[in-house]
């Protein structure tokens, strides 16, 4: 936890009176481009947060593509790019600041994922937690946050690259490894093998098929430990949810996704932003059973088939299928009610009909 005045090294938030956020690291003697002008280093560095610095003149050339300067050619307008005067406010950047801004070579979760994967997942201080996929960090950030000091992290990460990533992010934020944290590079059925069993409180897996690395979680979270695990699409959700039931080592699988909108309170102008972040993943949350325990089901309704696939049915069974879901869906008494409600609906639309042709006729005559 950083306080105090900027010392050089650390990341700095620059944001403009229009909301736009620039991160960047402070460096003696450094700068910072922005969209007007330079902000100097020196200028912040020593001083608290929350001060407002502003922009210095560039010269005109640092505004244009040094590497390609003929694509820049037609483009007179970059030039005032280069005029200062602009105000920035300066803060230290927040952990979703930090998460959003920082170099990333694969997609990151977004902060409305990470706060339901601590929250549902239960992930809290003085846990001992297992991660598969570190990506570019930012899920490691979070649980390292969650579980504190007196907990541990052990991330698995396929990569090498990903993991040198990953390990940088990390070690920006808090200005060196954490003593906490772990790093293994492999695939995750292998390197959990060599973990020991039943040490985890909690395991999460951000992959492309958490439903083939159930039996490895299962061996190294203790009984009741939470699994949550991340996916995208529709179809990594079902399956994984199906195999979690199967196995009958794993509670009723919890499935959600959460939307997030912002809104827009200016006077009398009180509405929604027109963009809103939607869909992004599924977070399927379970918890692991005692050994010699199986998991409790719902017992589903003998005429519920939600297997059976109607296509491979033949006509005969087809039509019988038919049969129980038109009687399971509607009773004789309440389609008699039904058929009853919409006969006296339509009558009272002749009724109108009718009355509407009579007087029609009496204006004509």
């Amino acid at each position: 936890m950083r306080r105090g005045p900027f010392v050089a090294g650390e990341k700095v938030q620059f944001t403009d009176r229009k909301s736009n956020k620039i991160t960047d690291q402070l460096v003696a003697g450094g700068s910072t481009q922005t969209a007007h002008g330079l902000i100097l280093h020196d200028d912040v560095i020593g001083r608290s947060e929350g001060v407002v610095v502003t922009s210095v003149t560039a010269k005109r050339e640092a505004q244009v593509n040094a590497e390609h300067p003929e694509r820049d050619a037609n483009k007179p307008w970059k030039g005032t790019r280069a005029i200062g005067g602009w105000q920035y406010a300066v803060m230290r950047p927040r952990l979703a600041d930090y998460v959003l801004s920082m170099p990333r070579g694969a997609q990151i979760m977004y902060p409305k994922d990470t706060a339901q994967v601590i929250e549902l997942g239960d992930i809290r201080r003085g846990h001992r937690v297992l991660e598969s996929g570190a990506g570019s960090g930012a899920m490691s950030l979070h649980l390292l946050e969650a579980c504190g000091a007196e907990g541990e992290l052990t991330t698995i990460e396929l990569r090498p690259e990903f993991a040198r990533v990953a390990r940088a992010n990390v070690d920006l934020y808090y200005g060196e490894h954490p003593d906490n944290w772990t790093l293994l590079t492999g695939d995750f059925d292998s390197v959990a093998a060599t973990l020991p069993a039943g040490w985890f409180d909690r395991v999460m897996l951000d992959m492309l098929d958490p439903w083939n690395r159930l039996e490895q979680a299962e061996r190294v979270i203790a009984p009741g430990g939470v699994l949550t695990c991340y996916v995208t699409t529709t179809t990594q959700m079902g399956r994984l949810a199906e195999a979690l039931r199967q196995s009958g080592r794993w509670s009723e699988p919890q499935i959600q996704e959460t939307l997030e909108r912002n809104w827009k309170a200016q006077g009398l102008a009180v509405r929604p932003d027109h963009q809103m972040i939607g869909h992004t993943g599924f977070l399927v949350v379970s918890r692991a059973m005692a050994d010699g325990f199986e998991a409790l089901r719902r017992r589903e309704r003998a005429a519920k088939d939600t297997t059976t696939d109607i296509d491979s049915l033949t006509p005969e069974q087809r039509e019988a299928a038919f049969e129980e879901l038109e009687l399971r869906d509607i009773s004789d008494r309440k389609l008699r009610k039904v058929l009853r409600d919409l006969d006296a609906q339509l009558r009272v639309i002749g009724e109108t009909g009718d009355a509407e042709q009579r007087e029609g006729r009496e204006q004509r005559e």
